[in-house]
């Protein structure tokens, strides 16, 4: 892919769209599959850097795991909960999900495990996650003392026990003590302490748990209780498209006055991101849902006043919607979207502003008022949705071009063909 690309205005789009699988659930999918005892099938499931590094990151856990991309299917041999590795030094890129959930996975094995990745990664916040995986008998730690990767577990296998793990970070923290648990030498209590961010991933992550045959005891999303399954049940599994990547193309339907359905999703989804639909919804848009699609008609907009800490993987994509409203939008309650793959509120206030907009940057968000907007070249900052929520802007706004649009790998390397082939649909 270019250095930059040019996003070409469209009148309103009308058009239908699968996208790729759930980056979310594909890598958890692949955790519980590669600690059951069997062979799993994953269907649908995504192709991108972040699923190609947890499959890399398993093969050399020595989990056999065969993928086949152009059949979105991934077949992967569990090691019963216990990792045949006696050690291994993983390089996890930029992804959030690998470096979080096989921190706690390593932590069941026998060996010395390092996990490292970019330069960007090794200033995501990990230091809870080591904490609460040293309450529950392991020794991991930060190998520079920074709280940070890369990190170091000398693993003997994880004892079980009870841990408080910090809520207002990243829901990852939590997840990845959850899948990893059932396979520790005894039940495991999570307490969380203090506000936990992203709820639905958390649900997300005991969903998939539990259809691979562990049932966890979530009271209230304080207190989890998993018990010594020992082991989870392999099985056919269906990975259902990815919400976030959807939401861009709700907001093009919202953007252009179009009408856009995206197959494959539901009201009903495992993904909390389809509740961005409720957020076109309240701006004026007409949400239709249906048993296997959800269809998004654009009208007039109007700015709203929103707390995005359910959905925080949508705040840019939003923020592009902002452009096009009457009135003010302000977005609250993600002060740890800070922690991404960039500061994204300090980075969306940047290029918002280049956009032409007045943008007030809060700790925890942002109040977006559109001015006369106009082209700017994008700044993305090595992070995919910087660059696939910002080419939105460039669907009714000449001039728009996109900086290493080749970043969107990461979860969604097909996305500015398939942006592109909306306009083809109309």
């Amino acid at each position: 892919m270019t250095d930059v690309i040019e996003i070409q205005p469209t009148g309103p789009l009308h058009a239908s769209i699968r996208p790729p699988g759930s980056k979310s659930i594909t890598n958890r999918a692949l955790v519980c599959a590669a600690l059951a005892d069997g062979a799993s099938t994953l269907t649908g499931a995504l192709d991108s850097e972040d699923t190609q590094v947890m499959i890399a990151a398993l093969g050399q856990l020595g989990i056999d795991v065969a993928h086949d991309p152009p059949s979105h299917t991934i077949r992967v041999v569990g090691c019963g909960g216990r990792i045949p590795a006696a050690g291994a030094d993983l390089y996890v890129a930029n992804s959030g999900t690998t470096v979080r959930f096989l921190t706690a996975m390593v932590a069941l094995g026998n060996g010395t495990f390092r996990l490292d990745g970019t330069g960007r990664m090794r200033e995501r916040p990990i230091g809870d996650l080591l904490d609460a995986l040293r309450q529950l008998g392991a020794e991991a730690q930060s190998e520079q003392d920074t709280g940070c990767p890369p990190v170091v577990v000398r693993a003997v296998g994880l004892p079980g026990g009870t841990a408080t793990v910090a809520g207002n970070i990243s829901s990852q923290f939590l997840s990845g003590l959850l899948m990893a648990a059932p396979c520790a030498g005894g039940p495991v209590q999570l307490h969380v302490e203090g506000p936990l961010v992203s709820v639905p991933y958390v649900e997300m992550t005991t969903a998939v748990m539990r259809a691979f045959g562990v049932p966890v005891d979530a009271r209230q999303l304080r207190r989890f209780i998993v018990p010594a399954a020992g082991t989870y049940r392999a099985r056919q599994y269906e990975i259902e498209p990815d919400a976030s990547a959807a939401s861009y193309f709700f907001a093009a339907a919202a953007i252009t006055g179009g009408r856009i359905t995206v197959e494959g999703l539901s009201q009903d989804s495992l993904q909390g991101d389809v509740a961005f639909c409720d957020c076109l919804q309240q701006m004026g848009c007409d949400v239709q849902y249906a048993a296997d699609s959800i269809t998004v008609t654009g009208r007039p907009l109007h700015g709203i006043e929103v707390d995005m800490n359910a959905i925080s993987d949508t705040v840019q994509t939003l923020g592009a919607v902002a452009l096009a409203a009457e009135g003010p939008t302000s977005i609250t309650g993600v002060a740890h979207v800070r922690h991404k793959e960039t500061d994204r509120i300090a980075a969306m206030a940047t290029e918002l502003r280049k956009l032409g907009a007045e943008v007030q940057e809060w700790p925890d968000g942002l109040r977006i008022t559109p001015g006369v907007l106009h082209g700017a070249e994008i700044d993305t900052y090595d992070d995919h949705r910087m660059a696939m929520s910002l080419a939105l802007v460039g669907l009714t706004t000449p001039g728009v071009v996109i900086r290493d649009p080749g970043c969107t790998a990461k979860t969604y390397p097909e996305f500015f063909r398939d942006l592109a082939s909306l306009s083809r649909c109309e």
